[in-house]
């Protein structure tokens, strides 16, 4: 964990998680039925690497397994971390966009959820209350509070809605590392968690299911999936704490 004090290295991770936002936008709108995921891919690491950066994600390592790819893409009942491939889109999926970048040693992670064609009551409003999810998240943060603070309000407006939290991946702290304490769950430990400090920056991800929490991780030992087999949606901002509240990176 790191706690940005420098003009420096605030205009850093400002320009990171611009990067990402950009390229987030720019896939969004290449999101259409017959497009492959492969293609999305694709376009990402191009946009990145033109910008000076190069894709976090893609050689990331866990367990020995490395993230083939530059961008995660989740369909429909995938929660997070989908590789990928020739799949094309179709009408009525809803489609999870989690990007990464690195630019000049700092990070930027952001991720968004979004429909293909005309979708679903159900995924429109799965859709609706995970971003709710992530605003109530970000309302919750300033300089005094607490980590805890931040879970509640996602588990509150998610379950208040009927939806369902998953608990095996969480949001964390970024900056020098992609991946960087604090852990920041999406519900209540019993814990209250690190105060937030002037400085910190904060991956708040929400991932809410439309129907139970019980996630399962694929063949491809990375893409992650709802058990039950309904929808899942992910919203995703990099976030720092300063004396003024919540300031936003990862938006263009």
């Amino acid at each position: 964990m790191i706690l940005l004090k420098s003009r420096e290295e605030i205009e850093l991770m400002r320009v990171a998680n611009g990067i990402v936002a950009e390229v987030l936008a720019e896939v969004r709108s290449h999101v259409r039925a017959g497009v492959t995921t492969a293609e999305l891919d694709a376009l990402a690491e191009e946009l990145t690497r033109k910008k000076g950066a190069r894709p976090a994600f893609k050689g990331y390592t866990v367990g020995g397994r490395m993230f083939p790819a530059s961008i995660c893409i989740s369909i429909n009942d995938e929660v997070v971390h989908g590789i990928p491939s020739r799949r094309a889109l179709k009408p009525g999926d809803i489609v999870g966009l989690d990007f990464g970048v690195c630019y000049r040693g700092y990070f930027g992670d952001a991720a968004m959820t979004v429909p293909v064609g005309r979708v679903s009551t159900e995924a429109e409003r799965l859709m609706s209350v995970t971003r709710a999810a992530l605003t109530a998240a970000i309302d919750a943060i300033r300089a005094g509070a607490h980590v805890g603070d931040i879970s509640a309000a996602i588990q509150d407006t998610a379950e208040g809605a009927g939806y369902s939290v998953v608990r095996e991946f969480v949001g964390h702290g970024i900056g020098q590392g992609l991946h960087e304490d604090p852990q920041v769950p999406n519900y209540r430990t019993g814990a209250r968690g690190v105060r937030l400090k002037e400085g910190l920056v904060l991956a708040i991800e929400p991932m809410i299911n439309a129907g139970q929490p019980e996630i399962y991780v694929k063949d491809d030992g990375w893409t992650a999936a709802t058990r039950d087999g309904r929808l899942s949606a992910h919203f995703e901002h990099s976030v720092a704490v300063t004396a003024e509240g919540p300031y936003i990176l990862s938006v263009p």
